[in-house]
């Protein structure tokens, strides 16, 4: 059976829009930023809601919006803390093949630079190394496929990713 969505999970910096984004315009498939979609719930932005609601609040306006997320031929950029929500982990794996980006943490710190206002599902004393770890074991347990992505994500990496996913079986075409 062929998977036709592509649900991409993965820390903040990870490239899940910019890896999205590609896949979906290389082979016309829907691109789904789940950010947005929350963002479109609650009217406000994700930093907005982390800050005015809590992270409980934001939590399970999350776990409802990815629940609601029923695509065919997509690619559904998640949130980094969508692991965080069993049930809607669960729910993206019924509708599509989880694909973990990874990043080392040194790529997460070189990345994320605008922490403040990025709408980071974090406590305030938290770090984003402390954040790093916390997640490190929820991606695997929810991936389908990993990919690395440390790198500028150039035309060998999109090569690389692309034979990943016909192995797996995910429609492209």
């Amino acid at each position: 059976m062929l998977i036709d969505n592509i649900i991409l999970i993965g820390m903040p910096g990870s490239g899940k829009s910019t890896v999205g984004k590609h896949i979906a315009s290389t082979f016309d498939k829907e691109f789904i930023d789940a950010d947005d979609l929350i963002e479109q719930a609650a009217d406000m932005p994700i930093q907005a809601i982390v800050d005015e609601w809590g992270l409980v609040r934001f939590s399970k306006l999350e776990e409802s919006v990815l629940c609601d997320i029923n695509c065919q031929n997509a690619v559904v950029s998640t949130g980094g803390s969508a692991v965080f929500c069993d049930r809607a982990m669960l729910h993206l794996g019924n509708i599509g093949c989880r694909l973990f980006l990874k990043i080392s943490l040194e790529t997460l710190l070189a990345r994320v630079t605008n922490e403040s206002s990025r709408g980071l599902y974090k406590e305030p004393s938290q770090s984003l190394t402390d954040l790093y770890y916390e997640r490190l074991e929820l991606y695997p347990k929810y991936a389908d496929l990993t990919f690395e992505n440390d790198g500028s994500f150039d035309a060998t990496d999109r090569s690389a990713l692309l034979r990943l996913l016909n192995e797996f079986r995910v429609e492209l075409d």
